[in-house]
């Protein structure tokens, strides 16, 4: 007798059954082991086609799928189902869930406060320098960071989440245990040890095919409350995510590019065509405020940062009006600090920039008081300004 985990697998992988089917049918007769049960033609009452039916009442090829969830606790990897509680709610709305997820990583996925940052593969050095910037304050700020773990901007938006102790999650278009490209396999091993997950409806051991990242994308965008596209192209993959998450009534947002540049030319259509411009992560948090989760700022304290550090929640009086994002003020000493002197948090980077050719960005923050994220913001912003040069190996040096 199978397990009632396989019957799940089995629905998906009966011929003819895609997201949409398995919807309408666990709606119908519940959990899949009962659906299993029935005839040919009790299933078609469904209104599923009949060829359909049939191939799900004579599905019998469980050992394989009894196999492939044995094999999940050895990848470090488990199954969420539709019915589990700790499914996306978010992704739970869209027309076609899938009705399961491998989970690759401790995330649990109930948080709602997603935002996805996509973009070019072959991005320019300014692309990839907002989309780090992006998943460093969204993060920051207590949201969770999703994208597709891509070359580009995907892998800086990943990386800028985890330089900020935030969560992020990688959704993608192979199985859970196939890291692509091969070269983010560091990355992905730090998503995973810094609290976040790879996601995928595949199954374990499917390759990358061309055909599997179109249908990824509505997961990506399904999860998430708005997507960003930082740099698109005329024919870009994420401008698939982009009209995917327009079908899920999601926000979309584009960073704005020159015009000169065949880079950013969908992003900008984006932007004729209504999408939210983007110049700074202000202008994502005050429009996808309303419809945080307790309609306001998501506290920082719900989150499981890699390095902990002490927060004391500040909520705030009955007699102040504050806007959404300011609702929770999460602060340490540093961040005070930081807050009441930015000019002078500046100073003492330049001037420990300015004793060192180059220094790791562990040193500066050491030798400046200030915390992790204050220090990644500000070099990030003296970066932009053309003063400070990033190095491989997160060293810094004065431009």
């Amino acid at each position: 007798m199978p397990s009632p985990d396989v019957y799940w697998l089995a629905l998906r992988r009966a011929r003819g059954v895609g997201p949409r089917t398995c919807k309408l049918l666990i709606e119908k007769f519940g959990a899949p082991e009962k659906i299993f049960q029935l005839n040919s033609d009790e299933i078609a009452t469904a209104g599923v086609p009949r060829n359909t039916a049939r191939n799900i009442a004579e599905f019998r090829d469980f050992e394989p799928l009894e196999k492939e969830l044995c094999e999940l606790p050895n990848i470090g990897a488990r199954l969420v189902k539709w019915s589990d509680a700790d499914y996306p709610s978010n992704l739970r709305q869209i027309a076609d869930p899938p009705p399961f997820l491998f989970v690759r990583g401790p995330a649990q996925l109930t948080d709602g406060n997603c935002i996805a940052v996509v973009g070019a593969r072959a991005a320019s050095d300014i692309g990839r320098r907002m989309a780090q910037r992006l998943g460093l304050e969204l993060a920051a700020k207590g949201f969770t960071v999703v994208s597709g773990l891509a070359r580009g901007i995907d892998g800086e938006a990943h990386q800028g989440a985890l330089d900020a102790h935030g969560k992020t999650l990688a959704v993608l278009g192979c199985g859970v245990d196939v890291i692509y490209p091969a070269e983010h396999r560091k990355l992905a091993e730090a998503i995973i040890a810094g609290g976040g997950a790879l996601i995928s409806e595949l199954p374990i051991g499917t390759q990358p095919l061309a055909e599997n990242f179109p249908t990824r994308n509505r997961i990506l965008s399904g999860l998430c409350l708005g997507v960003v596209i930082v740099e698109a192209a005329e024919k870009s993959g994420s401008l698939i995510t982009a009209r995917m998450a327009l079908e899920q009534d999601r926000q979309v947002f584009a960073v704005p590019g020159s015009p000169l540049s065949g880079k950013t030319r969908g992003s900008n259509r984006l932007l004729k065509e209504g999408a939210k411009l983007v110049e700074c992560v202000e202008d994502v948090v005050e429009e996808l405020a309303p419809q945080m989760i307790g309609g306001g700022r998501p506290r920082v304290g719900d989150r499981t940062p890699v390095a902990p550090i002490e927060r004391v929640p500040t909520p705030p009086t009955s007699n102040t009006t504050a806007r959404p994002e300011e609702v929770w003020v999460n602060q340490t000493p540093e961040d005070a600090k930081s807050l009441e002197g930015p000019v002078d948090s500046t100073t003492a980077i330049l001037n420990n920039l300015k004793e060192s050719d180059k220094l790791h960005v562990d040193s500066i923050i050491e030798s400046s008081g200030l915390n992790a994220q204050t220090v990644l913001r500000l070099l990030l912003e003296l970066e932009l300004e053309g003063r400070v040069t990033q190095h491989p190996g997160k060293l810094f040096s004065l431009a």
